[in-house]
C-alpha cells in the first residue's frame, strides 16, 4: 500500500514538474517571439500609429506653423465636404484607381500566364527581369522620361502614331488624355510588383487540375475564367489590395508630369494634402483630408476582403 502511494506521489511530482517546465518553455518562446517582433512593433508605432493619431488630433485644429494652434472642432471636415476642388481630387483619384488597378491586374495576369509557356530558360529569366526592372527605379525619374515620351511635339508616342497616319495626340495638354498618360506611367512603374505576386500564384497552380482541364477540352476564355482565375484568386486578391492602396496614394507621377493639370484634371488627393499642408500652411485642413483618405482606404480594403469570400478559392 505504501509502495503504491509512493509511486502515485512520484507520478504526481513528475507531472507537476513537467507542467511547470512546459509553462516555462511557453513563456520563453513567447518572450523570444516578442523580442523578434519588437523592431516591427516599434517601427509601426513610430511611423504609422503615432502619425495617424497626430493627424486625427491635428485635423481638429487650425494651425499655420506661425501662430498658436486654434481648436475648431469639425470645421475642417465641414469645409472639406463643401470644397469643390477637394471633392474633384477625390473623383480624379477614384477614376485613376479604377483604371490603374484594372490595367495592372489584367496585364500582370497575361504576362504571368505567358511566362508559363514553353521557352528557353534564359529568355524566361530575361523577361522576368524586364518586367520587374521599372520597379527598381524611382517614380520621379520614370515620370520625367515618360513626360518626354508623351510630349505632343517630339514625343516618341506621337511619332509612332504618325507612322500609322494618326494625328499627334495632346497627351499632357488635354484633360482625358493627361489622366490616361499618368495612369500608363503609374502602371508601368508598379507593374513589376503586381506581376511578381500573380506569378507566384500561377506557378503554384496544381498540375493535376490543369491536366484534367486539358483532358476535358477546356481552352481559351473558358479555361481562363473557370480554371485559371479561381486557382490564382488568392494571389489576385493580394495584388488587388496592394495595387488599390498604392494607387490611392499616388503623388509622384501627376506632380512631375502635369502638376495636376490641365486645370485640376489630374490633381489627386495626396496632391491636395500637399498643397493644403505645405504650400498654403493649412495643416489642420490637410490633416482632415488625410484622415478622410485613410478611412476610405480602410473601408474599401475591408470591403475587398469581405467580398473576396465570394470569388477567392483557397486550395
Amino acid at each position: 500500500m505504501a509502495t503504491d502511494t509512493s509511486v502515485a506521489e512520484r507520478r504526481t511530482l513528475r507531472t507537476a514538474f513537467s507542467t511547470k517546465d512546459m509553462d516555462g518553455l511557453r513563456r520563453r518562446r513567447a518572450l523570444l517571439g516578442y523580442v523578434f517582433l519588437s523592431p516591427s512593433i516599434v517601427g509601426i508605432s513610430i511611423f504609422t500609429a503615432i502619425p495617424i493619431v497626430v493627424a486625427l488630433l491635428l485635423s481638429l485644429f487650425e494651425w499655420n506653423l506661425i501662430t498658436d494652434p486654434e481648436f475648431v472642432g469639425l470645421a475642417n471636415y465641414e469645409r472639406l465636404v463643401s470644397d469643390a476642388r477637394t471633392l474633384t481630387t477625390f473623383l480624379n483619384t477614384a477614376i485613376f484607381v479604377a483604371l490603374a488597378v484594372g490595367l495592372q491586374l489584367g496585364i500582370a495576369l497575361m504576362l504571368a500566364l505567358g511566362l508559363q509557356r514553353a521557352m528557353p530558360g534564359w529568355l524566361r529569366v530575361g523577361l522576368r527581369a524586364a518586367y520587374v526592372f521599372p520597379l527598381l527605379t524611382s517614380a520621379a525619374s520614370i515620370s520625367i522620361v515618360l513626360t518626354y515620351t508623351f510630349n505632343e511635339s517630339f514625343g516618341i508616342a506621337n511619332y509612332y502614331l504618325g507612322l500609322v497616319g494618326i494625328d499627334p495626340v495632346p497627351w499632357l495638354n488635354s484633360s482625358p488624355y493627361a489622366l490616361f498618360a499618368v495612369v500608363l506611367t503609374f502602371v508601368w512603374h508598379q507593374l513589376g510588383f503586381t506581376f511578381l505576386i500573380i506569378l507566384g500564384g500561377v506557378a503554384s497552380m496544381p498540375r493535376d487540375v490543369l491536366d484534367a482541364a486539358d483532358v476535358d477540352g477546356a481552352a481559351g476564355w473558358r479555361r481562363l475564367v473557370h480554371i485559371t482565375i479561381p486557382l490564382v484568386s488568392p494571389s489576385l486578391l493580394v495584388a488587388a489590395v496592394m495595387s488599390f492602396i498604392n494607387a490611392m496614394q499616388v503623388f509622384d507621377q501627376p506632380y512631375v508630369m502635369t502638376r495636376g493639370g490641365p486645370g485640376d484634371s489630374t490633381r489627386t488627393v495626396v496632391m491636395g494634402i500637399y498643397d493644403a499642408a505645405f504650400r498654403n500652411l493649412e495643416l489642420g485642413y490637410g490633416a482632415a483630408i488625410s484622415v478622410v483618405l485613410f478611412v476610405l482606404i480602410l473601408l474599401v480594403t475591408a470591403l475587398q476582403f469581405r467580398l473576396s469570400t465570394r470569388w477567392v478559392f483557397y486550395q
